[in-house]
């Protein structure tokens, strides 16, 4: 969400290109997957220095933007830090050997901000992948064929402009021997250490453990018996019996084989009945409302219409105590608005049958949750603004990074606190919700219990991937239903999804819709009516609704939004 005026808002200026690139990218990737074959016994990796053992031999980094680190590494004692700057995307590269007419697979474990891996030079088609950006080690793989005269080719990685440093280490190019030899195999590796159960419901339990050496996948168990394989260190068991003891236990696996198993935790599924319950209304409309005055119309909570059931107070501040929030009223940005007003005016709302949440993050926001200290400090702190104003529960609009591991905890924590009428929001970008292993999606499920909502934000995004594997462009209803079918597929319940679009041309950079567009969308997805030329497999009749940025920029314009969007969302199924 974006605090500054529509002519002046400060925005990630290359997030539009960006978008639009890795969902050709992405897209291109899907189309080489099957390449992708078994290695044989006669395959080695033709890579050199594959682990970074040796500093940076063999590799060529630009403009100096490769480092070795001894700490993340995925294997061995080192890794690849790079750091994309200005006009240069970090790209560090090296000349691999192989043999014409053959097939190979290229794969790299990466973690940090956007990494890309790819192959060129091949003499047939050249193939690249990525990934948004983990807080863990994710592995990225393709294939590629050579060409009939190909005896060498070339192999690299890089970030995005202007984005976070990447992480890389363990590269392979497994295939036919191309000359350069292989370096030394690996070994079995050690049990992984670390195994916790995280989120439950009635049917399946969150799992996650450290990280093991030399290890290329993970083997679940449950009771003894093999549940799941993961190529990460998460796996969420699925199919269980509602309030029911289980043991777990996993091994760390690779080429050489599978280690011994971990030591067993008990983990107990949740009971019936126990979902979230929340005053929020079976369909509904969120909107947020402005703690500033950034040229839209300053409103009072009391000046916010009827039309929206959630409203989602724009934005608590972060403190000096990482994690920590508090709130903060704009009275002189807000005309003289004053504390007791607003705290009148909210109990005011919630006497209407109206939830008022406090939202955290936003376009300038900097709560970080990336330990156990920060992640107690916001769920104390929120819950003591939910105390202090009777805030009915909270969002999250981290739109800077987010770590599901670390918020989940905080999550969980404030809903013990809070209890289950706690409303419980989420604001994602649309790259946070591309993949079910991106942070914001694996938070949305690891909490899918106790969640309200994910209202994620169709706007200032460019284009991106529909769950049909298609590029679709942001300002149509294809792109509204075709990117909601992602999270409606991947995991999350019709009723946790809302699409969230700006209220006027100037709530946002791009993306802006007529709320005739959004209603067309909530009938495709609701009833199967008024598709564009994407149509979903089934309708979701208990799809929550719709948001908007912002109560203000709606008042700007008349209030058209609101008078539009609410009585239909209201006259859904």
């Amino acid at each position: 969400m974006e605090r500054s005026a529509g002519s002046s808002r400060r925005r990630r200026r290359s997030r539009p290109v960006l978008g639009g690139t890795m969902a050709v990218v992405a897209a291109a990737a899907l189309t080489v997957t099957g390449l992708v074959s078994t290695a044989q016994a006669a395959d080695v990796n033709n890579a050199r220095n594959a682990g970074f053992e040796s500093g940076l031999a063999n590799w060529t980094c630009a403009g100096n933007s490769g480092a070795i680190v001894s700490s993340p590494v995925h294997g061995g004692t080192s890794a690849l830090k790079a750091t994309p700057a200005g006009q240069d995307n970090a790209k560090c590269s090296q000349a691999v050997k192989v043999k014409p007419n053959s097939t190979y697979t290229l794969s790299s474990w990466v973690q940090g901000g956007y990494a890309y891996l790819g192959v060129s030079g091949t003499g047939t088609t050249d193939v690249s992948t990525w990934s948004p950006g983990s807080t863990t080690w994710t592995k990225l793989s393709t294939s590629f064929k050579t060409g009939a005269n190909t005896t060498s080719v070339t192999v690299y990685t890089h970030g995005w402009y202007g984005q976070a440093a990447y992480l890389a280490d363990d590269f392979e190019v497994t295939g036919p021997d191309g000359g350069g030899g292989e370096e030394p195999g690996p070994v079995i590796p050690g049990a992984p250490a670390g195994l916790t159960a995280g989120a439950t419901t009635t049917s399946s339990v969150s799992l996650s453990w450290n990280a093991v050496s030399g290890a290329t996948g993970y083997t679940v168990y449950r009771d003894g018996v093999q549940a799941i394989t993961s190529t990460g260190t998460s796996a969420t068991v699925t199919g269980l019996t509602a309030d029911t003891a289980y043991q777990f236990s996993v091994s760390a696996t690779n080429a050489a084989g599978e280690s011994v198993k971990s030591a067993a935790i008990s983990a107990r599924t949740a009971k019936n009945g126990t979902g979230p319950v929340t005053s929020v209304p079976k369909h509904a409309v969120t909107g947020y409302w402005q703690n500033f005055n950034n040229g839209a119309t300053v409103q009072k909570l009391s000046d916010v219409p009827a039309d929206y059931d959630i409203i989602a107070v724009s934005f608590a501040d972060a403190t000096a105590t990482q994690g920590a929030v508090t709130f903060n009223l704009d009275t002189a940005g807000l005309n003289g608005y004053t504390d007791a007003q607003f705290r009148s005016d909210i109990k005011a709302k919630q006497a209407a049958g109206k939830n008022v949440i406090i939202s955290i993050g936003g376009e300038l926001g900097t709560v970080r949750v990336d330990n156990d200290a920060s992640a107690t400090a916001f769920a104390n702190s929120v819950y003591a603004l939910m105390q202090d104003y009777g805030f009915n529960g909270v969002d999250i609009d981290l739109e800077n990074g987010l770590n599901a591991t670390y918020m989940t905890k905080a999550l969980r924590q404030l809903s013990a606190k809070a209890g289950p009428g706690l409303v419980l929001t989420m604001a994602p970008q649309t790259i946070d919700m591309q993949s079910t292993s991106g942070e914001y999606f694996k938070t949305a499920l690891n909490v899918k219990d106790i969640l309200t909502v994910v209202n994620m934000q169709y706007y200032n995004s460019g284009s991106m991937l529909g769950c049909d594997g298609k590029v679709y462009s942001q300002g149509s209803v294809d792109f509204l239903t075709a990117l909601a079918c992602i999270q409606l597929e991947g995991g999350l319940d019709p009723s946790q999804v809302g699409i969230g679009v700006p209220a006027s041309t100037r709530g946002a950079g791009s993306g802006y819709v007529s709320p005739s567009i959004v209603n067309a969308a909530l009938d495709c997805l609701a009833k199967g009516t008024s598709c564009g030329s994407f149509k979903p497999s089934k309708t979701y009749p208990s799809l929550r609704g719709a948001m908007t940025w912002s109560t203000n920029w709606d008042a700007t314009a008349g209030f058209a939004w609101s008078k539009a969007v609410g009585p239909h969302v209201r006259s859904l199924p």
